[in-house]
């Protein structure tokens, strides 16, 4: 598409592919503000769990629903991905693996390791529960 001087316009997010790196580091933004929303959610728990039997009861109830224990566990896998990312943004800071292959195999690194965290704790949570 050309503009009124035969120039082309400038492309879009429509036709460019952001590489895995870049997307990981817009989830980071977006986890951490889910880790915000979601401690809202742990801090009503506590609140209630200190207001009385009736109030722990309604959070409890809540919590324990199926909706939301996926809350639960969406706040889990966001807490372990923007810990792992964070990790390595502190290997960035310290200046170290920046070439292509580095980050490429940080990223792998950060996604596995958030998932496995992640399941391994809802193992852990649920024999317990």
């Amino acid at each position: 598409m050309a503009n009124g001087s035969g120039r082309p316009l400038s492309p879009h997010l429509q036709v460019y592919k952001l590489p895995l790196t870049a997307l990981m580091s817009i989830a980071h933004r977006i986890t951490g503000v889910g880790l915000g929303v979601g401690t809202l959610l742990l801090t009503w728990w506590l609140v209630a769990a200190a207001a009385g039997p009736e109030a722990f009861a309604r959070a409890q109830g809540f919590i324990g629903s199926f909706f939301g224990l996926l809350l639960l566990f969406g706040w889990s896998a966001a807490l372990y991905y923007h810990l792992c990312n964070g990790v390595r943004h502190l290997v960035w800071d310290a200046g170290k693996s920046f070439e292509l292959t580095d980050t490429a195999r940080a990223n792998q690194i950060v996604l596995g390791a958030a998932a496995v965290l992640t399941v391994l704790t809802w193992i852990v949570g649920l024999a317990a529960w």
